[in-house]
């Protein structure tokens, strides 16, 4: 499919010692006019190469521009049909000549020895390297790994969330080492917020290797939905407690939710399936009191 384009650009180019070249390029879709003030302008002994170039990047688009000087006709670029013998001539399938007229200024220009105009290859930016080694190096294909980290991996706890910290005061961590960890209000338990229950809630380390939270008589909630029987704990799970929020992190490598050790197809990408998790049994958790 040829390209559309509409055009209508004056410009002026400078030459050492000699007036400027003044020209104009009009047209809309495949076809555009570039009028310029001197028929003998691109003629130089350089210029036929960058001419060839342009009928053949014109010719790759579908486009033709019809170059005149006033009412003489020059020649044309671009998606033209060109007879056999002007090939010969300007050894290019993408020019063809538009008068004899033409031809013979273009060709007196040469004679005369015109300098060159347009620019050549030693002012164009250097082309990219080939191949393209960046962008075509074959992807390396790492294996699947998983989230099943020995046992207590990933450095699980809890983060209690204070609204106002004195200079300096850091949010408090309470590190789930145990197989148990009560939360409450009571002397003996290892989180004691005032407000809760002497014991309010329990956070278990089962033998899934998976931190669960249950409810000891006290309002517990995970994500603000209520906690009836057990609450499997994801990393960045909000836990409230009564009037106090606690969140609960384990590093994503350990944390037996996120299959392939992390978010490698983002939020709502396809997760691949993981091998089965081994097994961490050990000894029998105490029982909850």
């Amino acid at each position: 499919m040829p390209t559309s384009v509409a055009a209508d650009l004056s410009f002026e180019l400078d030459r050492p010692g000699q007036p400027p070249v003044r020209g104009r390029l009009t047209g809309s879709a495949n076809r555009l006019t570039l009028d310029v003030d001197e028929p003998g302008a691109f003629a130089g002994s350089g210029d036929a190469g960058v001419v060839r170039a342009a009928g053949a990047a014109l010719a790759a688009r579908g486009l033709t521009v019809r170059v005149v000087s006033g009412d003489l006709h020059l020649i044309t670029l671009g998606a033209v049909r060109v007879p056999w013998w002007q090939r010969r001539v300007t050894r290019s399938r993408h020019i063809r000549l538009g008068s004899v007229r033409g031809a013979w200024t273009a060709a007196r220009s040469r004679a005369g020895g015109a300098e060159s105009v347009l620019p050549d290859a030693a002012m164009l930016p250097p082309t990219t390297l080939w191949p393209i080694v960046p962008t075509f190096v074959r992807p390396v294909r790492r294996s699947p790994t998983t989230t099943h980290d020995p046992a207590r991996g990933g450095s699980p706890r809890l983060v209690l969330e204070k609204e106002r910290l004195w200079a300096g005061e850091r949010q408090p961590v309470y590190w789930l080492e145990g197989d148990r960890t009560t939360i409450g209000s009571g002397p003996d338990c290892d989180v004691r917020l005032p407000g809760l229950l002497d014991l309010h809630a329990v956070v278990r380390h089962d033998d899934d290797d998976e931190f669960v939270v249950l409810s000891r008589g006290g309002l517990t909630r995970v994500h603000g939905a209520a906690v009836t029987g057990r609450q499997v704990l994801r990393t960045g799970a909000r836990l409230e407690v009564g009037e106090h929020v606690l969140a609960f992190y384990r590093e994503e490598h350990a944390d037996h939710g996120r299959p392939h050790g992390g978010r490698i197809g983002g939020e709502l990408g396809r997760q691949l399936p993981q091998e089965p998790r081994p097994s961490h049994r050990g000894p029998e958790d105490p029982p909850d009191l």
